[in-house]
């Protein structure tokens, strides 16, 4: 068992820095079109870019069973949303990582017949859903700290005997003409300032968020959701494989469970 863990790890951190460098390439390609670069200059970065893709797969191959383990044990969590949002995320991977393998045996001449397009977008569907639900997840956390944060502060104005809560009378005050744009102005600043200090004070949950919404341009895109464009999609597939070789690198940055 320790043994796979280990070849488990290695590969996964082989198959991050091929994402990076996948993602790097989509990037250069896009910019070196864009500057008239020669023909023959981009199709050798497109080609560097479909190996790597390939070689991603090759990679994966043993990802769904990892998936499935992972959302037998997020079944058994005490809190109701997160055991939902994660156990759904974790099958919703092992579906894109099994639709994964079949692209990859359609390419690397196994099964010729595979239909590669219909299967991409199968494997993207599952994608995005899995992105949405670990999305729906950092949005729920970031909701339990922020209620945390205000009661807490809360407390600590009880007993400072300092009345909590917006002075509603004086100028500008509900009764008073225009003052509610203000107080609405007023509580959404307070609450932009309560999310920043909740995403400092949690570096594990603000990577996490920013991976996910930069993975979330992939799918996005290949689906004819949201055209995005090479540029876009290389950038932010860059930015997320870089996170996610950073949550390997120092692992007290990978969120729990």
């Amino acid at each position: 068992m320790d043994a796979w863990v280990r070849f488990s790890s290695q590969s996964q951190a082989r198959e991050r820095l091929c994402r990076a460098a996948q993602y790097a390439c989509s990037l250069l390609g896009h910019a070196l079109q864009r500057h008239g670069a020669s023909p023959e200059l981009q199709k050798q970065i497109r080609q560097l870019e479909g190996h790597l893709s390939l070689g991603r797969k090759l990679l994966r191959l043993g990802n769904s069973a990892d998936a499935l383990e992972s959302a037998k044990r997020a079944v058994h969590l005490s809190d109701v949303v997160l055991r939902f949002c994660i156990t759904v995320s974790h099958l919703n991977r092992a579906l894109y990582f099994a639709c994964d393998n079949v692209l990859w045996a359609g390419k690397s001449g196994l099964a010729p017949r595979v239909d590669q397009e219909k299967w991409a977008q199968r494997s993207f569907r599952y994608y995005l859903f899995s992105l949405i639900m670990n999305l729906s997840r950092d949005a729920y956390e970031i909701r339990l700290l922020m209620e945390q944060e205000t009661s807490a502060y809360s407390r600590r104005m009880k007993v400072s005997g300092v009345p909590g809560g917006v002075e509603t009378g004086g100028p500008g005050g509900p009764g008073t003409p225009g003052g509610c744009l203000p107080q609405l102005a007023l509580k959404f600043r307070l609450r932009v300032l309560l999310l920043a200090r909740v995403l400092r004070g949690h570096p594990p949950l603000l990577l996490d968020v920013l991976r996910n919404a930069c993975d979330l341009f992939i799918p996005l895109d290949k689906l004819g959701l949201w055209r995005c464009g090479p540029g876009i999609v290389g950038l932010c597939g860059l930015i997320s494989s870089i996170l996610s070789i950073l949550t390997l690198i120092c692992p007290w940055l990978r969120l729990k469970p």
